[in-house]
């Protein structure tokens, strides 16, 4: 008879999960931050603010997976 076992779940501990979501936030508070430099002739702001926010929501998406998909192989 073969067991049938689950497949290894990827878990990050408290202090990884800490400075993961550390990096995240300063990214995303970043952002925030650049468009306080905006003005008409300076969009490059702008273009600081469009890069940060989009790393600050692919990261975790994409690089570090989804920790929520109980139940899915």
């Amino acid at each position: 008879m073969s067991k049938n076992t689950a497949p290894i779940e990827k878990e990050n501990n408290l202090g990884t999960s800490i400075v993961l979501f550390l990096v995240i936030i300063v990214l995303f508070l970043g952002a925030i931050y650049s468009l306080s430099f905006l003005t008409l002739d300076n969009p490059w702001p702008m273009a600081v603010c469009l890069g940060l926010f989009a790393l600050a929501f692919w990261i975790p998406q994409t690089i570090l997976g989804r920790s929520d998909s109980a139940g899915e192989n």
